[in-house]
This record gives C-alpha cells, sequence and structure tokens, in this order.
C-alpha cells in the first residue's frame, strides 16, 4: 500500500499525540522477545521509548502491512526505523542502535507498538 508523505506525517501525529497522552503500550510479552531483548540489553526504560516514538518523522517511515493475524487481516500495520544511542546495559559504552518499530493503530483507539526491537536486517525507506 502506497502513502504519500503527508497522510504519513497525519498518521505519524496521531500516534504521538497518542503517546504523549499515554494511550499506548509496547508489547512486551513471550510472542516479542526481541522487544524483551533490547529492554534486556541496553539501558532504555519508559522515559527514553517514549522519547524515541516522539522522534520519529515521515522520513523514517518504511511501509504498511496488513495485519496476518486471523480476524485483523482489515488493520494496516505501519514499520518505521531509526537509529538511536543506547547505553549497553553490561559495558559503559554508548552504541548507535538501528531499531525497528511496527504500529497497530485500530480504529484512533490506543496505538500498540508491536515491534520495538533493534532491526534484524536493512531497512528500505520510504522518503529517504
Amino acid at each position: 500500500m502506497d502513502k504519500s508523505f503527508e497522510e504519513i506525517e497525519i498518521y505519524l501525529a496521531q500516534v504521538q499525540e497518542a503517546v504523549k497522552a499515554g494511550s499506548y503500550r509496547i508489547e512486551r510479552n513471550q510472542k516479542r522477545r526481541a522487544n524483551l531483548a533490547l529492554f534486556k540489553d541496553y539501558v532504555i526504560d519508559e522515559r527514553k521509548s517514549k522519547e524515541i516514538l516522539l522522534q520519529l518523522t515521515a522520513y523514517d517511515f518504511c511501509h504498511v502491512l496488513q495485519n496476518e493475524h486471523r480476524g485483523y487481516q482489515h488493520e494496516w500495520l505501519y514499520v518505521f526505523g531509526i537509529e538511536v544511542k543506547l547505553l549497553q546495559r553490561f559495558a559503559a559504552e554508548e552504541e548507535t542502535v538501528p531499531l525497528y518499530i511496527k504500529f497497530n493503530k485500530p480504529d484512533n483507539q490506543l496505538v500498540i507498538v508491536i515491534s520495538f526491537h533493534k532491526q534484524l536486517y536493512p531497512l528500505t525507506y520510504a522518503f529517504k
């Protein structure tokens, strides 16, 4: 699904308003091991993760995916990538970490950050 730069700006503004209002959650369960690993491997808390989400711009947008889970095929998932400096949990140095971030914003409800982890492969950006 192709999206214009302006459509992504509008979508991201809605997501970031929800984040500012606290109407979001980052999935951290056993199905989201990569998300858990980010919080285990780096010094990152709710404040820092919120800061990262609010730093995203339309230039960080990659693509839209259709939700493939049964009963949720009507939902669209938006993928973004961003590089951030994070302190390694068991080291004394910061590292530039490329993140993979995937949102679900069903019908202007709670924003669900499905993926919030280190990139597993290089991303292609739509507007860079």
